[in-house]
C-alpha cells in the first residue's frame, strides 16, 4: 500500500501539515521543471568547478565529464522523483517500502544530520557572497538568510510555484549575462585543477544531483504524474548542473591566470556584482529546501508533528550554527554522508522498480526487510575503497584507515575510477540478485 491509510485535511493549495494528511497533486511538469532547475542554480556548483577541471587536457574533456556526470546523477534523481509522485509520500517514507517502518529510521536520522548541515552551509554561502559583493559584515546576511529560508519553508508549494514561474527567469538572465561576458574573454588551456581522471571529474558532478535524492519525493509527491516528476527533476536539475559547472570552468579559464577564484572571476565581469547578487538571492531556495525537508523527514519518525513548528526549530538551529560554527570543517562530513546515500539510491531504484505497481508498502506496518541493508553497506564499502572520503585534522584517521585497506587489497589509490559508479554498480548488482527470485515467482504466477 502507499498512502491509502492517510486522511485528507491539508491546507488548500499547499503541503500537508502532518504525515497523516494526504498531499494534494497540484504541481505540473512546468512547476516541477522550474523548481528543480532553480535548485540546480547554486553558487556551490561553479565554486566546485575547480574539482572537475582536468589540468593539461582540452577544455572539451572537462566539459564532457560534466555532461556525463550530470546525465547519470540526474537520471537517478528523476527515478526517485517519479516514485515519490506515484506513492504520494516523502522520500524517507518511501524508504519504509525498502527497509521497513522501523529500519527506515536509520536513513532518516542520517538525512536529518545532512539536511541541517547543508542548510547551514547554504546560509553561510549566501552570507559570504553577499558580504563580499557589498563589502559589509557577514552576520546580518546570515540572520536575513536564515529568517527568509525558514519563512519560505512554511509555505513550500507556494514558494515552488514562484520559483518555477518567476525566479527561474531572473536566474536565467543573470547566467546568460555572465556567460556572454566570460566567453568574450580568451579561454587558454587550464593548467591547474583537482581532477585526476575523466571519471573522478564526473564523480564530483554525479554527487550533486544524487545528494538531492533524500529530499526529492518531499516535493514530487505533489506532482500530478510520475512521468512529469521524472522529466521535471531530471531535466531541470540536470541542465542546471551542466550550466553551473560549465560557468565555473570557463570563468576559471578566462580569469584563473590572474589568480582569481570563481567568485572573484564572476565579480570581475562588468556589472558582475549585480548578476552575482541575483544568484545569491536565488540561492535561498537551496536553504529553504533543506529546512523544509528536515521537517518532513522528521515526520517519518513523528508522523503527527506539525511541519511548521519543525521548520521554525530547524531554521533557528541552522542560523545559529551558521553564526557560530566553522562549517568548512564540517564539509567533509557532509560528503561522507553523501557517500552513504549514493549506494542507497541504487538499492532503492532496483528494489522499487522490481516491485509490482501498487505493492510498495509505506504504511506504519511496513515489514522489516533487513536483507536490503547488505547491498547498501556493500556499496558504501566499495565507494570508500575506490576513493576514501578525505578528512584533515582530527578526522584524518578515517582517510588513513581506508587508504591502508586499499593497500591491503592492492587497489591503486590513484585508480582514476568513479567511486559513485563503483558503489552504485556493487549496490545495484547485489540488489538485483536479491530481487531475482521474487521476479521469477511473479512471472511464473502470471504465466500460470
Amino acid at each position: 500500500m502507499s498512502t491509502s491509510d492517510v486522511r485528507t485535511g491539508a491546507p488548500a493549495g499547499d503541503a500537508p501539515l502532518t504525515l497523516t494528511e494526504a498531499p494534494a497533486p497540484v504541481l505540473g511538469l512546468r512547476d516541477a521543471f522550474g523548481l528543480w532547475a532553480n535548485l540546480g542554480v547554486s553558487l556551490l556548483l561553479p565554486v566546485a568547478a575547480v574539482f572537475v577541471v582536468l589540468p593539461g587536457q582540452p577544455l572539451s574533456t572537462t566539459l564532457g565529464a560534466i555532461v556525463v556526470g550530470a546525465v547519470v546523477g540526474a537520471t537517478l534523481l528523476g527515478l526517485g522523483a517519479a516514485a515519490g509522485a506515484r506513492e504520494r509520500v516523502p522520500t524517507m517514507v518511501l524508504l519504509r517500502g525498502l527497509l521497513g517502518r522501523h529500519a527506515s529510521a536509520l536513513p532518516t536520522v542520517i538525512n536529518l544530520v545532512q539536511c541541517i548541515g547543508w542548510a547551514t552551509f547554504e546560509i553561510v554561502v549566501i552570507a559570504e557572497a553577499a558580504s563580499r559583493v557589498l563589502g559589509a559584515p557577514r552576520w546580518p546576511f546570515v540572520l536575513a538568510a536564515g529568517v527568509l529560508a525558514t519563512a519560505m519553508a512554511l509555505r513550500p508549494l507556494g514558494v515552488a510555484r514562484v520559483l518555477a514561474r518567476y525566479a527561474i527567469w531572473a536566474a536565467l538572465a543573470a547566467l546568460v549575462y555572465l556567460f556572454v561576458n566570460v566567453l568574450a574573454e580568451p579561454l587558454p588551456p587550464l593548467t591547474e585543477g583537482a581532477a585526476t581522471s575523466f571519471w573522478t571529474a564526473a564523480d564530483i558532478v554525479i554527487a550533486l544531483p544524487v545528494s538531492w535524492f533524500p529530499l526529492v519525493a518531499d516535493y514530487t509527491r505533489h506532482v500530478r504524474s510520475g512521468r512529469a516528476a521524472f522529466t521535471g527533476a531530471a531535466a531541470g536539475y540536470g541542465l542546471a548542473t551542466i550550466v553551473m559547472f560549465t560557468l565555473g570552468v570557463v570563468a576559471l579559464a578566462a580569469y584563473g591566470s590572474a589568480g582569481f577564484d570563481v567568485i572573484d572571476a564572476l565579480l570581475a565581469v562588468p556589472l558582475g556584482a549585480l548578476a552575482v547578487l541575483v544568484l545569491v538571492s536565488v540561492e535561498l531556495d537551496e536553504a529553504f529546501a533543506n529546512v523544509y525537508s528536515t521537517a518532513v523527514s522528521a515526520q517519518n519518525i513523528v508522523a503527527r508533528a506539525d511541519r511548521r513548528v519543525l521548520a521554525v526549530v530547524v531554521g533557528a538551529v541552522a542560523t545559529l550554527l551558521a553564526l557560530t560554527f566553522d562549517i568548512a570543517a564540517y564539509e567533509p562530513f557532509l560528503f561522507l554522508i553523501g557517500a552513504v546515500f549514493v549506494p542507497l539510491v541504487g538499492v532503492f531504484v532496483v528494489a522499487y522498480y522490481s516491485t509490482p505497481r501498487g505493492a510498495w508498502d509505506t504504511s506504519d506496518t511496513a515489514p522489516a526487510r533487513p536483507v536490503f541493508l547488505l547491498p547498501w553497506v556493500a556499496g558504501f564499502l566499495a565507494y570508500q575503497l575506490t576513493l576514501p572520503t578525505f578528512f584533515a585534522g582530527p578526522g584524518a584517521g578515517w582517510t588513513a584507515w581506508w587508504t591502508a585497506r586499499q593497500a591491503d587489497l592492492g587497489i591503486d589509490p590513484a585508480n582514476g575510477w568513479s567511486a559513485s559508479l563503483v558503489g552504485l554498480a556493487v549496490a545495484v548488482s547485489i540488489t538485483a540478485l536479491i530481487c531475482l527470485p521474487g521476479r521469477l515467482r511473479a512471472r511464473r504466477g502470471t504465466a500460470a
